[in-house]
């Protein structure tokens, strides 16, 4: 098919180059003229395990161009998916205007020659598909002099993305399930024919993403479009609340000498619980989570409804954060002065995404409390120095350098080069010997029997 995409963030460019790859002709529609630049040579504007060489392949094969004007993709498009961003105000609730820019540009270009399908991939408020139909229309109305674009040439769809950074190749193809939202039956048709490899795993796989063993079949969701929108919010929620439902069980585990790795293991062990996400630390970050847990909670406020469940579990996680600083002035006493490591600043490991990382929130406080901050992340530090050139930290040129005369080491994210560190080389480079392990991922008993004054979360 052709698909134009709108968007060459996280979601967009992945998205695009996954159906690139799958043989569709896609067109990505941005207007950051560096990322079109880039695009154009192939080389991806995000850090995302595999993305550059799968870019490159489907440049190059001419199966993904990029274009900053909506006239040279949408008229040729069968599909048009919407994956702008839709960064949180300050009330909580989801900005849509770039979904509003992009839909008028939709509408503004779309000729009434044959239907099409516009997908809302972004993540979008609760009745968002119904503000999407009306852009259009508004853009139609301005291109053709007030005329009405008839709803027979276009149908408006949910189809929410559930993507992990760092992961989003192999979340794509290999999805849990794929959700599309709609009440036309020529765009569900449309949509599944689209999804048709990906459901029945009939593409050859990537060598940037190689199928799981065993899998053969994705479950594919047809529901109405306020469904399909608040799946995606209720499962985010449903994660961040079972991080910080960790988390709180860590903190009790503190207090009465349990060990929460153990204690974890035991109840995701449980059928109806499961393992994952229930490993307890520093909490959450990132792009999704804490933006869709707070939109959520303003969307059921507006209707007269207090989601106290939400609430906790934002406010477990605020609380958490800052449970590395004071773990710190439990061991050091007086802070100001001191030199602090930081290892990591991504928000999870794979990614160089510092939106709402939990080491921003640690080293404000840090230096809010006088202490000097030396920090080391494998890929994050370029966007550290970009996005927030007003933290006076100290950049290491690797994480041995960064602990040279630190007084304590923070771990924040949990990189697969950390996790094989020698403790006895911890010790030897330490000041003081004191680690603060912000993601459970080293043996205590070892750590403590090199002499490092070793704390985790809840162990």
């Amino acid at each position: 098919m052709n698909v134009a995409v709108f968007g060459a963030g996280y979601v967009g460019l992945v998205t695009g180059a996954v159906f690139a790859d799958l043989g569709n002709q896609v067109t990505l529609v941005e207007i950051s003229p560096s990322k079109i630049e880039q695009i154009r040579e192939g080389r991806s504007p995000i850090y995302e395990e595999g993305l550059d060489s799968m870019l490159a392949r489907v440049v190059g094969a001419n199966r993904l161009r990029v274009t900053s004007d909506a006239k040279e993709a949408v008229p040729f498009a069968d599909i048009i998916f919407v994956s702008v961003g839709t960064p949180p105000m300050a009330n909580g609730e989801a900005d849509m205007r770039y979904v509003r820019d992009a839909a008028l540009a939709i509408g503004r270009s779309l000729l009434p020659d044959r239907p099409r399908v516009i997908v809302n991939k972004a993540t979008v408020p609760i009745g968002s598909a119904n503000l999407v139909e009306i852009w259009i229309q508004d853009g139609f109305a301005t291109a053709h002099g007030g005329e009405t674009l008839s709803t027979d040439w276009y149908a408006v769809a949910s189809n929410p993305e559930f993507l992990r950074e760092g992961t989003a190749i192999h979340d794509t193809l290999y999805a849990d399930r794929i959700v599309i939202g709609t009440d036309k039956p020529w765009a569900i048709d449309r949509l599944r024919a689209l999804y048709d490899p990906i459901v029945h795993q009939s593409f050859e796989p990537p060598p940037e993403a190689l199928r799981p063993a065993g899998l053969n079949h994705v479950p594919l969701i047809v529901t109405d479009r306020i469904s399909a929108e608040l799946i995606k919010y209720a499962a985010n929620a449903f994660l961040a609340t079972k991080i910080s439902f960790a988390n709180e069980i860590a903190n009790v585990a503190d207090r009465v000498g349990a060990d929460v790795a153990e204690v974890m293991r035991g109840i995701g062990l449980d059928a109806r619980i499961g393992p994952r996400f229930l490993n307890a630390g520093i909490g959450w970050g990132g792009s999704c989570l804490g933006k869709d847990l707070a939109a959520l909670t303003v969307m059921a406020e507006n209707y007269g409804y207090v989601p106290r469940l939400l609430e906790a579990a934002a406010d477990v996680n605020r609380q958490q954060r800052l449970l590395a600083v004071k773990l710190v002035q439990e061991e050091l006493k007086t802070i100001k002065g001191r030199r602090i490591a930081i290892w990591g600043l991504a928000f999870k490991p794979g990614t160089d995404d510092l939106r709402d990382a939990p080491s921003l929130t640690i080293i404000e406080e840090l230096l809010r409390l006088g202490a000097r901050v030396r920090v080391y992340d494998p890929v994050a530090m370029e966007n550290l120095r970009r996005q927030a050139p007003e933290l006076s930290v100290e950049y290491a040129p690797s994480a041995m350098e960064a602990l040279d005369g630190s007084d304590a080491l923070i771990l924040v994210t949990e990189w697969p080069e950390f996790r094989d560190v020698s403790p006895s080389e911890l010790k030897a480079r330490l000041a003081r010997g004191v680690v603060i392990d912000g993601r459970n991922v080293w043996d205590p008993a070892a750590m403590r029997s090199a002499g490092i004054r070793y704390r985790a979360i809840g162990r």
